[in-house]
């Protein structure tokens, strides 16, 4: 087993105020006001103490973001979702992949995640009929890929 890092404080995506609805070591709640009076629920967790620690190969430092509440819809759910993800950038730098899950059949959710530059990379069965598609955005020191294959990192 592996130490899970703590949830790092997330700066607030421009153009909106945050409510902390509560804050522990590896799960926050938050309340996005926008500047429209809409109010979003969002919620991150550490995937590898979270429901998904199960579900994939969870690295120590991945982070899930769920928007509950409010959620918005087609490009605005897109924007959301991209300002998290360079929240989460910010605030942990070392985290390697954000992860967001949609239910199965969730074409619009799905499309807005991709729009936010997420990609689909499994889907997964929680249980107590849960199905859920992971979609991932990583930084990109996470997907660069040296093309010397003749060379060895490190050496």
């Amino acid at each position: 087993m592996f130490a899970v890092p703590a949830l790092p404080a997330l700066p607030v995506p421009a153009a909106r105020t945050a409510t902390v609805e509560s804050w522990t070591r590896f799960t926050g709640r938050l309340r996005l006001s926008g500047p429209g009076g809409d109010v979003v629920g969002v919620q991150v967790e550490r995937c590898a103490a979270g429901r998904l620690r199960d579900a994939y190969p969870a690295g120590a430092r991945d982070l899930e973001v769920r928007i509950d509440g409010g959620c918005p819809d087609g490009d605005a759910r897109a924007v959301l979702l991209r300002s998290l993800v360079d929240a989460v950038g910010a605030a942990d730098p070392h985290c390697r992949r954000v992860v967001h899950a949609v239910e199965e059949g969730d074409h619009d959710g799905l499309a807005a995640a991709v729009r936010a530059g997420f990609r689909h990379v499994v889907d997964v069965d929680l249980g107590q009929q849960q199905q859920l598609s992971l979609l991932v955005a990583e930084p990109d020191w996470v997907t660069a890929t040296d093309m010397d294959l003749e060379h060895v990192p490190g050496s």
